[in-house]
């Protein structure tokens, strides 16, 4: 199961990297991200990142950038992830990306979906998804949720990460 890490803060500087294959030239940056507290992270950004409204990010944007912390990463500074998935920052609205049990609470136990009528269930592709969110990786985009414990949320929009093959 993948462990879901983010980091958020300002866009620094956006440069092409050269991922090492000639072909590929130009397809991968590298997104420098700066909290206001000053530490920074460098995101791989790669033609499967997911963009969260299929937003073009510039420099000087707030964005959240989600990582899976298990993967391997080079002992360098700034540290550098890969990114799974970004996302601009959008007052009143929330991201989240975890997996999602079969009672649709996230691995860490802090957030419990209920789905709606209204909510959007799609794939990374934007087309909709038909089975069940249960028990899978998603992307999931809400706005308020209760003080309980964990917190519930009914959400906007949720994207389903299925397994790259």
């Amino acid at each position: 199961m993948t462990t879901f890490g983010s980091f958020y803060g300002i866009i620094t500087r956006i440069d092409d990297f050269n991922s090492g294959s000639e072909e590929s030239l130009g397809c991968y940056k590298i997104m420098t991200v700066q909290k206001i507290d000053g530490n920074i992270v460098n995101f791989i950004i790669t033609p499967t990142t997911y963009f969260v409204y299929n937003t073009m990010m510039v420099v000087g944007d707030v964005v959240i950038g989600f990582y899976d912390m298990n993967a391997p990463v080079p002992l360098i500074f700034p540290p550098q992830f890969r990114a799974i998935a970004m996302s601009k920052i959008i007052p009143g609205q929330n991201i989240k990306v975890d997996y999602f049990n079969e009672k649709l609470v996230s691995s860490d136990g802090t957030l419990k979906l209920n789905i709606a009528p209204s909510t959007q269930i799609v794939l990374e592709n934007g087309q909709i998804f038909t089975k069940s969110p249960k028990n899978r990786n998603l992307i999931v985009i809400y706005g308020p949720t209760t003080r309980s414990i964990p917190a519930q949320t009914t959400p906007y929009k949720i994207i389903v990460m299925c397994p790259k093959t």
